[in-house]
């Protein structure tokens, strides 16, 4: 089969988006992004603030709610959608559940090639990105480093503590049938 599906995951300030710009340039068909910041950016102002969406704590913490994961499935379902209708996905997510949320991943491909890659960095690394961007609350990297890869099951991993994107990218685009 076709790998029809390119999920990474990995904590915040991990390398996932620069891996996913490079993925686009390195493989040789078109591939879209589904990228869960992109889906918090779309959600109303209100839900980014409210225990029923998505709230950001001081410490960096993150915390969802029940309408947050109502439109999380109905976005899990419509990326499926656009790959069975023939697009390619890379998929640049943060599973805060660990193994739970590559089992709801793995339910809404379901029947689906997919390429499951883990992106680790070494947190004290991550955690200096995070604060040389500037648009993330402190101590999320430190915080999501190594528990959003708790028991999730991968085909791949990667480590930017010390690779680049583009190295990264070659790296999983060579396990792309």
């Amino acid at each position: 089969m076709t790998t029809q599906v390119i999920v990474l995951n990995g904590g915040s300030s991990s390398g996932k988006s620069g891996i996913v710009r490079c993925l686009q340039e390195v493989l040789p068909d078109p591939w879209l992004v589904a990228a869960i910041d992109s889906l918090v950016e779309a959600m109303p102002a209100s839900m980014q603030t409210s225990h029923a969406g998505i709230a950001f704590a001081a410490d960096g913490g993150v915390n969802v709610g029940s309408q947050f994961r109502e439109l999380e499935a109905a976005w899990m379902e419509g990326v499926a959608a656009m790959t069975r209708a023939g697009a390619r996905v890379i998929i640049d997510d943060v599973f805060l559940g660990g193994a739970a949320s590559q089992e709801r991943w793995q339910r809404a491909l379901s029947g689906l090639d997919v390429l499951w890659v883990g992106v680790k960095c070494e947190s004290t690394v991550a955690a200096g990105r995070e604060v040389a961007r500037g648009d993330r609350t402190k101590g999320m990297a430190a915080s999501q480093a190594e528990t959003v890869h708790r028991g999730v099951v991968y085909d791949l991993e990667v480590d930017t503590t010390h690779t680049e994107s583009l190295e990264c990218a070659r790296t999983v685009a060579a396990q792309v049938k």
